[in-house]
């Protein structure tokens, strides 16, 4: 019922309700998310017997009660409401097996009883999210506040802490525990917790005035107006209302039926849809972005399922956790820990165990001393990964069925608990299921983030971590917009991003994703964009920047079966764009700038190594032999430019001349030429440490550059000890970042040499050779000792074996271990 509206018997019964408020209704106040509250609530229910049961909740989602009684709903679930309009603009009403809603809506369904939500429409509560664009909660909180919210506007206050503070307790929880949570199943009166709550929060409300904040305000004037409405319907005896205990002294309360209707004229609204979604118990934790949960509902789950003996079951829970990770617990540590329980709970003057006597508990005996697998123990057991289920019957948009249908086809069930996929793209159904993660990351739905392949790091291999979150279906209602399928959706979403791209480097890393996700329908426009930034950017650094994702793009084709022909032209087109410009840009750097361009360097070069690899004419490709030769040629060229121009900074000239040695392009005398200039008397000191930064800073290979070529070693020593007092002070920085990349051993090894000097060091690094760490002659003995290793390593062993056992010709076999041997001995050597 909206505010303002109602029948003929409404308005004749409005004078009377001038003066009469709602009577005699059963109230039952309780704290969201209590296992103590659920059971009590259920012992009213029983007792009372209503003709209807009202819940605090949205009231568009009464539909959506009788799914409630669906075998294949299972808590923890989630009310979703979001605005059809905007569909990130979304509010839940989360709720376990023990939370006093979901035991009110399972005990109407059970016995034939009407139940309805009553608290304020969630069309009003999206709206007013969009117009005061405060924290994405409905105004005021929703079926989560309970006791222990407050009031949320100007005025705050925890009314669970500050009646533990009266009865001289700091711990709220502990608090809650022993005089809700704890109270036993066989009192009497089934109606005494909800009466002294009751009291205790009218007693908590009178200073604060009657209305309290604005969003309680309105909250409850909707909920008093429901209220009437179904005292009239049902009689005022026969209704009964689930709510949390805060609001309970306001729904008491004597109104006015006009000023109730008055308050809430007016407010704003929006379309909305609400359907049931699967939550996590990791999500009622108030550190889990939900703002109105509770600290432990794992051990709340334990306590609500297990009201007979709930310490001995939980200590058994936590023996069997310890035992999985092979730890020792035998049946008489979990006696003496149930002992140790109830004696801290005696000496502490409560009735029961707690979390913290059972903690304690577990530290002393199970654990021996240690937190250590506490932490275990509280994440899986105590918070826990459970997760609820919703039947496929339950209202969702298109998108979301065809992703539950992709799910249940590939097997890929979501779960709360992070796991490890490992994924053969050879394989069809592994090849589809990274296909359906791509496409979700497009669309703004991380379920699956890529992780590193331990086992394998061919493009054939990849590896996602999966953890599904319930904020992932407000994504998936959200990415609805884009169209009906998953994939659908993700070619609608691609093509749009590529229009609103704004950097070049953008597009390609688009256009790599499309290639992962397999939407050869959104390349086109892709490409189309890709090729339009490409020839109006002439940022070099942007050029260098897209080149790299768009070299691996065309990798996929391979293993994905997707036509990456298209993006080989752009590719060739776009890396010979770099070799032009690459130079100039290259020349009057400062430090920075210089070292962002020898990145660009490094990130070209081995782009450049892909592409000769992806459009090579052995691949297939559009580019024939000639353009294969012009673009491994023109990238040579463009390297002995730089490693030979004045105006190109030092740390690029040094990388350039670095990356021709390692390619072949230049012998190690050439090298040491370059190296000689460039740290000639007549070069400023910072500039020279530059160019050995540049040549030698790559890590360990850089280091056994100088380990294995003397020539070098001795011109980096000679121009190091040359440099003068006040100019090492400048370079030294630059200097230790250099070398301190290097490897220990790396780092040991040249300190000996620089130890020995240039007279001893052709004895470390080898014999009196010409060739500094290389003899003259191979050293057959040295490469036969490792002939063993050698061979088990490659398994040769085993098939040594083999043929000795079977009746083969010896003389042949010989040969071929010799012809073996002989390979081995010189590939060690």
């Amino acid at each position: 019922m909206e505010p303002g509206s109602g029948a003929a018997g409404e308005r004749a019964d409005e004078r009377a309700g001038e003066r009469s408020g709602p009577g005699e209704a059963l109230l039952l106040g309780v704290r969201h998310h209590g296992p103590g509250s659920a059971r009590a609530v259920r012992r009213a229910l029983d007792a009372a017997r209503p003709r209807t049961v009202l819940i605090e909740g949205p009231p568009e989602a009464d539909e959506l009660i009788p799914l409630a009684a669906d075998e294949n709903l299972r808590p923890p679930v989630a009310l979703l409401a979001h605005a059809v309009d905007e569909p990130g603009r979304s509010a839940f009403w989360p709720m376990a097996a023990f939370s006093p809603e979901w035991v009110a809506i399972r005990w109407a369904l059970e016995h034939g009883v009407p139940a309805r939500f009553i608290d304020l429409p969630a069309a009003h509560t999206l709206a007013w999210q969009r117009e005061t664009d405060e924290h994405p909660e409905p105004p005021g909180p929703p079926p989560g506040d309970g006791a222990g919210a407050g009031l949320r506007d100007d005025l705050r206050v925890d009314p669970l802490a500050t009646l533990a503070e009266a009865a001289g307790h700091d711990d709220p929880e502990r608090w809650w525990e022993d005089v809700v949570e704890h109270r036993g199943p066989g009192r009497r009166d089934p109606f005494a917790p909800f009466t002294a709550i009751e009291e205790a929060m009218t007693a908590l409300r009178e200073p604060y005035g009657a209305e309290g904040g604005e969003r309680d305000a309105l909250r409850e004037a909707y909920m008093r107006l429901q209220l009437r409405a179904a005292q009239r319907e049902f009689g005022d005896g026969a209704v009964a209302v689930v709510c949390g205990a805060w609001h309970v002294p306001a729904l008491r309360r004597r109104t006015a039926l006009t000023a109730d209707r008055a308050l809430l004229k007016g407010l704003p609204r929006t379309r909305t849809d609400l359907t049931w979604v699967p939550w996590t118990h990791r999500r009622l934790v108030r550190a889990g972005g939900y703002g109105a949960g509770i600290d432990s509902p794992g051990w709340y789950a334990h306590l609500f399922a297990s009201p007979d003996r709930p310490v001995e079951r939980w200590l058994t829970r936590v023996a069997g956790l310890l035992r999985e990770e092979d730890r020792v617990v035998s049946p008489a540590h979990v006696i003496e820990a149930v002992r140790l329980a109830e004696t801290l709970a005696a000496l502490r003057g409560r009735p029961l165990p707690g979390l913290s006597e059972t903690t304690d508990a577990v530290r002393a005996v199970l654990c021996e001393g240690s937190d250590v697998p506490l932490a275990l123990i509280r994440d899986r057991l105590v918070v826990g990964d459970d997760m609820g289920e919703v039947p496929a019957t339950a209202p969702a948009v298109p998108l979301q069925r065809d992703l539950d249908r992709l799910q249940r086809r590939l097997r890929l069930r979501p779960e709360a608990a992070e796991r490890e996929l490992e994924l053969d793209l050879r394989k069809e159904t592994d090849s589809e299921r990274s296909r359906l993660l791509h496409r979700l990351r497009l669309l703004g739905v991380r379920w699956g983030e890529p992780a590193v392949s331990r086992g394998s790091t061919g493009t054939f291999r990849e590896t996602w971590r999966l953890r599904w979150e319930p904020e992932l279906s407000v994504r998936v209602a959200e990415a609805g917009v884009w169209g009906t399928t998953v994939p659908a959706a993700a070619t609608a979403r691609a093509e749009a991003d590529a229009v609103a791209a704004r950097g070049l480097a953008e597009v390609t890393g688009l256009a790599e994703r499309c290639l992962l996700a397999g939407l050869p329908d959104a390349l086109p426009t892709v490409m189309r964009v890709l090729a339009d930034r490409a020839a109006l950017d002439t940022d070099v650094g942007h050029l260098a920047q897209a080149l790299p994702a768009l070299v691996r793009s065309l990798r996929y084709g391979d293993v994905r079966g997707t036509d990456t022909g298209a993006l080989a032209g752009v590719a060739a087109g776009l890396a010979e764009r770099i070799f032009v410009g690459l130079p100039p840009a290259c020349a009057a750097r400062d430090a920075d700038a210089a070292d962002e361009m020898r990145r660009h360097v490094d990130a070209v070069h081995g782009a450049v190594g892909l592409l000769e690899e992806a459009v090579g004419p052995e691949r297939g490709t559009p580019l024939d032999t000639r353009s294969h030769a012009r673009l491994r040629d023109g990238w040579r060229a463009v390297l002995r430019v730089l490693s030979g121009r004045d105006s190109v900074a030092a740390v690029v000239r040094g990388r350039a001349a670095r990356l021709l040695l390692d390619g072949g392009e230049v012998e190690r005398d050439e090298a040491a030429l370059l190296m000689g200039l460039a740290l000639s008397r007549g070069t400023p000191p910072a500039e020279a440490a530059a160019w050995i930064e540049g040549f030698v800073g790559d890590g360990a290979d850089g280091g056994l550059l100088l380990v294995h070529d003397e020539r070098l070693l001795g011109l980096v020593d000679g121009w190091l000890t040359g440099v003068s007092a006040e100019a090492f002070t400048d370079v030294l920085p630059l200097l230790r970042r250099t070398f301190s990349a290097y490897e220990t051993g790396v780092r040991r090894s040249l300190g000996e040499l620089v130890r020995r000097g240039p007279g001893e060091r052709s004895s470390v690094l080898g014999a009196d050779s010409g060739t500094a760490g290389f003899a003259d002659d191979l050293d057959t003995g040295r490469a036969d000792a490792v002939l063993p290793m050698v061979r088990l390593l490659l398994g040769l062993d085993g098939e040594q074996r083999n043929a000795t056992d079977t009746d083969t010709d010896t003389d042949t076999d010989n040969d071929t271990d010799n012809d073996t041997d002989d390979q081995l001995t010189t590939a060690t050597t």
